[in-house]
């Protein structure tokens, strides 16, 4: 095995796990704080990867797309927010779900109706095409690492936001208890529309920045939401800091299980039957990393202990 190709593989895992921390950091911080199942966040990624796609077809920059995706995502948030999931926080968990999952079906079909059934495609910026050459020969596409960068600075962040703010000390207020935040004359409502802005502007930006690697299309982010969900339970719901180690774990124990497993088999059977098999345990030990985690912790590496 080159191990060129396996540190390739570690930085491919690192860039996934960084993908899979934007969608979770905006889903950790709306279920932490609002106490809501948000069935609805692939949506907003979705939201954001077909707004990159369009104003870049149509202006021919992705920058101006990618800050298309920024605002169409979070000004969609905030419309559903205030729209349908403020009538949801004192509800029941279930009425949550299906709420939500309703706004999925407008979502996808609202797609749909606007750009049609046939996936976009959305092409590599000019000045992020081509590879970088990284210590010991490695090349390395830059587009990729730009993407790992981006999302380094995007949970630094929001840990400065979290803790360095009035507005973080809100949201952390917000989550431990609302009912004394409100009494001490703190908007509570314009407080709870700005997290899920927020949220659904680092799903949009997941999608612009996945919209390259991937076609854009309806549907695209319901995969990802289950992910998300899964990096949320393995770092603690609530914690930024957990979704960032969870997403890393994920992302680095599904692409070195695709990348390693099938060589374990190919010895035993032919080289298309080891790679299905191979695949098919990669994405089983994402969840048998979940299981073992909720074992130790049962909430999560750092969630809460009371």
């Amino acid at each position: 095995m080159s191990t060129i190709l396996l540190f390739e593989q570690i930085l491919n895992g690192l860039q996934f796990g960084i993908m899979l921390f934007l969608m979770a950091a905006g889903l950790t911080l709306v279920f932490g704080v609002m106490g809501l199942i948000n069935l609805a966040h692939g949506s907003l990624y979705m939201v954001g990867a077909f707004a990159c796609a369009a104003v870049a077809a149509a202006t021919g920059s992705f920058w101006l797309g990618v800050a298309a995706s920024l605002a169409a995502a979070a000004a969609a948030g905030a419309v559903i927010e205030v729209a349908v999931i403020r009538r949801l926080y004192g509800r029941d968990h279930l009425d949550q779900v299906l709420a939500t999952f309703a706004l999925i079906l407008v979502f996808s079909e609202g797609t749909r109706w606007i750009f049609g059934s046939f996936p976009l495609y959305l092409n590599v910026p000019a000045s992020l095409s081509g590879a970088v050459i990284l210590p010991g020969g490695v090349a390395y596409p830059t587009y990729r690492l730009a993407i790992i960068v981006v999302g380094i600075i995007v949970a630094a962040g929001l840990f400065a936001l979290i803790g360095k703010t009035r507005i973080g000390v809100q949201i952390r207020a917000g989550e431990a208890d609302r009912e004394m935040i409100a009494a001490l004359g703190i908007d509570i409502a314009r407080l709870y529309t700005f997290v899920f802005a927020l949220g659904a502007a680092l799903a949009g930006l997941a999608g612009a920045l996945v919209g390259t690697i991937q076609s854009v299309q309806v549907g695209m982010g319901e995969p990802v939401l289950i992910l998300a969900f899964v990096v949320i339970v393995i770092g603690g719901i609530g914690s930024i800091k957990g979704a960032l180690v969870g997403a890393i774990l994920v992302g680095l124990t599904d692409t070195l299980g695709r990348f390693l497993l099938p060589s374990l088999f190919a010895t035993m059977m032919s080289e298309s039957d080891a790679t299905s098999i191979g695949s098919a345990l990669a994405s089983m030990s994402i969840y048998i990393l979940m299981a073992l985690v909720l074992i130790f912790r049962p909430r999560g590496l750092f969630g809460a202990t009371n």
